[in-house]
């Protein structure tokens, strides 16, 4: 069965015969930092890659790891395959890094305190990990830049404030300022430091700038932002300033600002939103990209392009978050703050075109946009880049992007920190896999937990409690390339306020144009196991709507319950995750509901024994003689082992009664699913949670991105070809 991945063509700016026909970047590795440790090393430990950027002959990085107090490496002579280099210790945190040749220079955070700020500026020797320079900064580093020819290294010297001091108001002595060193040939020249003063400039705690980020163009232009003094400022070779302005507002509309915790609603509108830019880099000598992040004031979703005297060119509004919004990633707990917070911009020109990355943060994507003409941006992709987006590096000389991922997810038992890299290719692009670009509305949309296909071939899917207040149904078209959310049902009961104490975890069709829901109930927060019957418009039936878990069943049931449903006949069978009180260790039970004669039942299912974790199942559907089931332990990354659908002849699932012995199907494995969830050059996603059959036998899978919540944000919708033949 040929695996045929459903791949971004650019809807977001081009139709997808066009996109077959340009290049794209695409996803070609991701590496675990984690592997960076040496043999014997507490691999428990967070890790943190930040700031990232190349050799001169880009085949390895260097990275900023502040956890471990090191510099981290990568051998990327075959991008597809990156290698481990180990990490070099350093005596403090270090905060930034840029390379020339083979020598990186590293800012490193040795204060002691808030109001005793300390730093150093380090020349390192890659390949052997020697030191061969430290410059005494006087202040707190924060963000490294070096000259593009080479000649001098700019630091953002930022003596950051205490954020619990008066509720992180500024001014916060001591300020910060701007500093220059000159480079040797392969290392640094201390006696050459300049100490460019910024105070007196920013309307905003004037006497106390901290800057964030700095840029150097073709002329030794240094731009430097101000982030929470909402200031911008470029100073000259020699240390003057050549012009300053502030990074000024944003009228935003059309955004979800209130963090409701469970519903996309895009309604609301923040006026005067200041910018307050954190990375900056040069588009060409006399313009300059910001990423607006904000901090304890502001943020306004977007980025913006500004001339070196302040005028600004281009501002991306909310566009840039509403793309963000139509993949899947748009991260709802961040509503009430500052929402996708673009935090990373980098520039570079492949090929004679040049792009702008916008990276967001908390929306773990970025944004790929062709700046020929910088009053005109074009989005061309949005790629998946990783949890928690810090730096990016480009290599055009090799067609690479590379995305360091700061998100360590381990204290959670989730994935591991990464770095990421993409190709310029001249292929389809190949995310996102599920986009609503293209509907009547702005559908925002996340958590995919259960699917089924209909008639038409349309696919019908739920998401989970994660949006407990915008229960949904989404109808999905998977011919299209990439598959298009074409409209939304949302779930609601009489009054017509959203149904809620509800975890849908499955969906399937009743016959008559409605569908028949099942909702993973939890006890200890009032969730009930539950089976609801809703119409064709979301309206749970007011009679028989509810179907409740018989005593039988209640009276055993622990919180992993209902993942997956499906009607065969007249009777609804429902597949529990894990196992249940009265349940023989790695069985589960596979639960039949009659209609007509609202008999309960069940089977028993005997599941893989976990290497590490838990195993379970996460969804049901049945097609042809028989049920399908995805089994899969909750792991990411390199601890994945099971990711299986597997079939069961529907001719054994003959339900017995509850409470006493089950009858134990057999199964028959269709795919083994960990090849296609590596095959995109990411991580092994853990939660496969979605399976359809189409009237045709093709088969398509998805995963569940948590919402966005402690997640990469990222969907997985795939064909794995027909039934018939299992692999």
């Amino acid at each position: 069965m040929p695996l045929r991945m459903i791949c971004l063509t650019s809807a977001l700016a081009l139709s997808a015969g066009q996109a077959l026909a340009e290049m794209n970047f695409n996803r070609i590795a991701s590496f675990p930092v984690v592997a960076n440790m040496a043999a014997g090393e507490d691999t428990s430990r967070e890790t943190s890659p930040e700031i990232i950027a190349a050799t001169a002959d880009g085949l390895t990085l260097a990275y900023t790891d502040s956890p471990l107090k090191a510099l981290g490496r990568i051998d990327i002579t075959d991008p597809a395959y990156p290698k481990p280099l180990g990490n070099i210790a350093l005596p403090g945190e270090p905060t930034s890094v840029a390379i020339k040749g083979q020598t990186a220079f590293v800012g490193v955070n040795i204060s002691e305190s808030y109001t005793a700020p300390s730093g150093m500026l380090m020349a390192i020797d890659i390949a052997s990990g020697n030191t061969l320079a430290s410059c005494d900064l006087g202040g707190q580093p924060d963000s490294v830049a070096q000259a593009p020819d080479g000649s001098f290294i700019a630091v953002a010297i930022e003596n950051e404030r205490d954020e619990d001091l008066n509720g992180g108001q500024i001014p916060q002595m001591p300020a910060g300022n701007l500093v220059m060193l000159d480079l040797t040939e392969d290392s640094l020249d201390c006696a050459s430091m300049k100490v460019v003063g910024l105070t007196g400039l920013a309307e905003i705690a004037g006497s106390d700038p901290e800057p964030e980020y700095v840029s150097i163009n073709g002329l030794g232009e240094t731009v430097v932002t101000l982030q929470e003094n909402n200031h911008i400022v470029v100073v000259a070779r020699d240390g003057s300033v050549v012009s300053h302005f502030s990074a000024g507002a944003v009228d935003l509309e059309g955004i979800d600002a209130t963090d409701e915790r469970g519903a996309l609603i895009f309604d609301e509108s923040q006026k005067g939103r200041l910018r307050e830019p954190d990375a900056v880099a040069w588009i060409d000598d006399d313009h300059f990209a910001t990423a607006n992040e904000g901090d304890y004031q502001g943020g306004s979703r977007g980025w913006t392009i500004f001339r070196k005297d302040g005028t600004v060119v281009y501002d991306s509004g909310t566009s840039f978050e509403h793309a963000i919004v139509q993949i899947g990633h748009y991260p709802d707990k961040r509503s009430d703050a500052k929402g996708v917070e673009p935090e990373s911009v980098t520039f570079g020109k492949f090929n004679g075109t040049p792009y702008v990355f916008v990276g967001a943060e908390r929306a773990s994507v970025v944004g790929v946009y062709d700046v020929s003409d910088p009053a005109a941006p074009v989005l061309k992709q949005l790629l998946p880049s990783g949890v928690g987006p810090e730096g990016y590096a480009v290599i055009p000389e090799r067609n690479l992007l590379v995305s360091a991922n700061e998100k360590d997810l381990i204290e959670d038992g989730g994935a591991r920190a990464h770095v990421s890299l993409f190709e310029l290719q001249n292929a389809p692009a190949a995310y996102p896999h599920l986009t609503s670009v293209g509907a009547d509305e702005l559908i925002g949309w996340g958590a995919i937990s259960g699917m089924v296909a209909d008639q038409d071939g349309m696919i019908w899917a739920v998401n989970d409690s994660f949006y407990g207040f915008q229960p949904s149904i989404f109808k999905i078209d998977p011919s299209q390339t990439p598959a298009r959310i074409v409209d939304v049902i949302r779930i609601h009961r009489a009054d017509g306020n959203p149904a809620q104490k509800l975890d849908l975890e499955g969906i399937t069709l009743d016959g008559e144009g409605g569908f028949y829901v099942a909702s993973e109930g939890r006890s200890d927060r009032l969730v009930p196991h539950a089976i609801y019957h809703v119409d064709a418009n979301g309206l749970i039936k007011a009679k028989s709507g509810e179907i409740a878990l018989p005593p039988e069943l209640q009276a055993v049931e622990k919180r992993f319950g209902f993942e997956g449903i499906t009607k065969v006949g007249n009777t609804l069978w429902m597949a529990v995750q894990r196992e249940w009180k009265d349940d023989p260790k790695n069985h589960v039970k596979l639960v039949a509901y009659n209609l007509d004669t609202k008999e309960w039942g069940a089977v028993h299912y005997q599941k893989a024994e976990p290497q590490t974790g838990w195993v379970g199942l996460s969804e049901i559907a049945a097609h042809d003689g028989y049920a399908y089931v995805v089994e899969r332990d909750n792991q990411h990354d390199m601890r994945a082992v099971t990711k299986m659908v597997y079939r069961i002849p529907l001719s054994e699932m003959v339900p017995a009664p509850l409470g006493g012995e089950l009858p134990v199907v057999t199964k028959e494995l269709v795919r083994d699913l960990l090849p296609d969830l590596k095959s995109t050059g990411g991580y092994v996603l853990d939660k496969v949670e979605g399976l359809a059959i189409l009237p045709s036998g093709e088969i398509y899978v998805s995963t569940d991105n948590d919402g966005v919540d402690d997640s990469s944000g990222e969907t997985m919708f795939f064909s794995i070809g027909t039934t018939g033949q299992p692999s």
